[in-house]
């Protein structure tokens, strides 16, 4: 159905059911594995950070759930034995033409001083770090980018980039934070940036620019709630589209004050191919599919002197669309997708979105009457589990801009005839839980629109709406987990 039928139907109440993280406990091994556990890849088009002439694919990935700011002494760092991975792909079949890899620096050398228990704030001298590196600073992560593109000799785009210190708090990380050690969030500008993000954003001379660090986890969810037997929290959710689903606020977002490790891109969409494929409710577009996954050497050995690697990269972690993994593929097959590749999706995996279980369980739960095989509808959007970008569009609508809307199309948020946000793409903000569970409700036919979601409308802290866009990343002294003392 085309997106402006989608947007003039009614649209009637209908009471929440349920939501999870988008991939944030998705496999057993990954569980086990959280350094290259992916939780998050956001995909938009906007323009470059320096230069607004330049339209941009801005493709930012999280992963490490759960990263609590407070965890000194160590801090989370990217894994230094492990391949993070950002792949551009043919939208219709999953298959990758073009990966940029980030490879990190040893997590226990690049140490200033090894002869103390800081690894922040105590480097060659003491005192609150000034300066990415500098003699305050003990320990700083690098990391290097290399290209691949499909046929062609791999290309070394940058090496030695620094990864901004994390947010250790008002007293060793100033610039993150206010004057009541709460960080600062939400910036407009480049310029408006803190001094340690602004100091690690980097371009290299083929047009891409880069970043990785800490930062706000922006998926917001009440999984708590619903994991507790759909706690009644989550339950007074009647309303219309008009006054924000009727939600009352009573959900409590269970990603609130974490942090997560990001790393992110941006290429210029003249660099990019041009695809046909066909998008989601909006039908014929122009663009890539976007994808990101982690893999790890096939040989660690553990011996007396530390762990040594070897061996070929073997994938053990990806993730395109939100939710898919996590909320669609059964536990049998959950490890198994992580190391399959998007072009194995519709033989191997297509059934999960075809036949949703969740819309069972919700039938079971409320005696109510979703569709539950033959969704269609659902494998069009998840696959091949890529994200598909029209770059076709303008720059799309960013969370707290004028016209945009956490529930992408639904809400009448559309850049040039296409849905502004998930499934075009995904933005920082998109509700994804509300969007997906709404269509699990209305679909295949979409003659009514039944809105479903979980009674969390946003995240807790503002995004940056410039490069690297995700927020700032949480103190570790005083985060808003620390709530009510931090509003």
């Amino acid at each position: 159905m085309k997106l402006t039928s989608l947007i003039r139907m009614a649209i009637p109440a209908f009471m929440a059911c349920a939501a999870f993280a988008a991939s944030h406990s998705d496999a057993p091994l990954s569980k086990q594995d959280p350094q290259t556990n992916l939780t998050d890849v956001y995909a938009f088009i906007g323009t470059k950070y320096n230069d607004p002439s330049v339209k941009v694919l801005n493709v930012v990935v999280h992963v490490r759930p759960f990263c609590e700011p407070g965890d000194g002494l160590i801090y989370d760092k990217f894994a230094d034995d492990a391949l993070y991975s950002i792949h551009i792909a043919d939208p219709n079949t999953g298959l990758s033409l073009r990966r940029y890899n980030f490879q990190f620096s040893s997590v226990s050398g690049n140490l200033k001083n090894p002869n103390t228990i800081l690894s922040y704030g105590l480097g060659t001298e003491a005192g609150p770090i000034v300066t990415v590196g500098d003699a305050r600073q003990n320990y700083v992560q690098t990391y290097s980018v290399l290209r691949e593109d499909r046929n062609r000799r791999p290309k070394a785009l940058a090496s030695n980039l620094l990864c901004p210190p994390p947010n250790v708090g008002v007293e060793t990380t100033p610039a993150y934070n206010d004057s009541d050690g709460v960080a600062v969030s939400g910036a407009t500008t480049f310029a408006g940036l803190d001094s340690y993000t602004r100091q690690t954003v980097y371009s290299a001379p083929t047009g891409e620019s880069f970043f990785a660090g800490s930062r706000d986890d922006g998926f917001f969810a009440d999984t708590p709630g619903i994991f507790d037997l759909l706690n009644s929290r989550i339950l007074d959710n009647n309303g219309t589209l008009a006054d924000g689903l009727g939600q009352d606020g009573n959900g409590v977002d269970g990603f609130k004050g974490y942090n997560v490790l990001a790393f992110a891109i941006q290429i210029p969409v003249s660099d990019l191919p041009a695809i046909a494929y066909t998008a989601p409710f909006t039908g014929a577009a122009t663009g890539v599919g976007v994808y990101a996954s982690v893999s790890r050497h096939q040989v660690t050995i553990q011996s007396a002197k530390g762990p040594r690697s070897g061996g070929p990269w073997i994938q053990v972690n990806r993730m395109g669309n939100p939710l898919f993994n996590e909320v669609l593929v059964a536990l049998r097959d959950k490890d198994n997708y992580n190391r399959a590749l998007p072009t194995a999706d519709s033989a191997r995996f297509r059934t999960y979105a075809e036949n949703p279980e969740i819309a069972t369980l919700v039938n079971t739960l409320y005696h109510t009457t979703f569709v539950t095989t033959g969704r269609t509808d659902l494998s069009a959007v998840f696959i091949p589990d890529v994200l598909r970008v029209n770059t076709a569009t303008a720059p799309v609508k960013l969370a707290g801009s004028s016209g945009f809307s956490r529930l992408s199309f639904i809400g009448g948020d559309t850049t040039s005839g296409s849905a502004g946000g998930w499934p075009n793409g995904r933005r920082l903000g998109d509700d994804v839980v509300d969007i997906a569970l709404t269509a699990v409700a209305s679909g295949p036919a979409y003659t009514t629109i039944t809105l479903v979601g979980d009674n969390v409308n946003g995240n807790d802290e503002a995004y940056n709406a410039v490069f690297p866009y995700s927020g700032t990343p949480h103190s570790g002294t005083k985060n808003r987990k620390d709530s009510p003392v931090v509003p």
